[in-house]
């Protein structure tokens, strides 16, 4: 009996050990391995990306399947400890940065499970897959927490914003299809919807345009409140950026969930309800 309480305390103590350097950014164990794990995932990223081109495709192919596979095991291995050092390991599972992970190793395995021949080259595609590590390192940057922060809080803003945006190109479409009509290619309310879309976000590109001088006069309108426009997403994000920047954020991490993001000297996590370790 007493030795199976050693063996738990001791699984404890690991499950905890392996926690703090996994995911917690405030240990000096911790920022080695994420300093670590930030350069395997480019280097990884490299090979795709040289893997792709051709000419060194050519000349080493070989070498670059042998640093795909190595960093594939790299990752397998970093993720198996990730959902072993969490209590509620199918929480992170099914999280976004859990399924990252999971298709960062996947396609390499279903390569060598379906291997390429001239019906299933398609197959091949799911190696392009690997790219999602790149998605990885946004976790290991403090700004971006802080900037998915504002984005969430700004949500219902720009949410109400873009549903302006859309009544406004709804009416401006309709106006412009009974002003110009089809002489001028706005042959339907969709089609000068479309047309108040893209000139009121100044792309403009050209294949519709009125013609009359009335018409005409309703786009230089619509053009110069494009710009206005333009501006105010960015007005509400930045507001809640400077909001959430004046916010105090732990580094600390779930160790149920692994959600992050907690203010400082939390108790419990605010996502799960565990409680955080000390």
């Amino acid at each position: 009996m007493r030795k199976e309480e050693e063996k738990t305390d001791y699984e404890r103590s690991l499950r905890g050990r392996l926690h703090e350097i996994i995911f917690e950014a405030d240990t000096p164990m911790g920022k080695a391995f994420d300093v670590a794990l930030i350069l395997f995932i480019i280097m990884s990223v490299m090979v795709v990306l040289l893997e792709s081109v051709e000419a060194v495709r050519e000349h080493y192919g070989y070498e670059l399947y042998l640093l795909e596979w190595f960093f594939t095991i790299v990752f397998s291995i970093e993720y198996v400890l990730r959902l072993y050092s969490l209590r509620r390991p199918h929480k992170y599972a099914t999280s976004f940065f859990g399924v990252v992970d999971l298709l960062a190793v996947l396609p390499t395995y279903l390569d060598l499970i379906l291997p390429g021949s001239r019906y299933l080259l398609t197959i091949r595609f799911l190696r392009v897959l690997r790219i999602f590590r790149v998605l990885k390192l946004v976790k290991y940057i403090g700004e971006a927490g802080m900037l998915s922060r504002a984005l969430l809080q700004s949500f219902r803003k720009i949410t109400i914003f873009l549903f302006v945006v859309l009544t406004l190109v709804t009416i401006l479409g309709s106006l412009m299809y009974v002003i110009e009509g089809q002489a001028s290619g706005f042959s339907s309310i969709p089609k000068g919807i479309y047309w108040a879309i893209i000139t009121l976000t100044t792309v403009g590109y050209g294949d519709i345009t009125p013609a009359t001088p009335l018409g005409q006069t309703v786009a230089a309108f619509v053009m110069i409140l494009g710009y206005s426009i333009i501006a105010v997403p960015t007005g509400i994000v930045s507001a809640e950026m400077a909001a959430v920047s004046k916010l105090q954020i732990s580094t600390q991490s779930c160790p149920d969930c692994s959600s992050e993001g907690h203010d400082l000297g939390a108790k419990h996590c605010k996502n799960c309800g565990a409680q955080m370790s000390p």
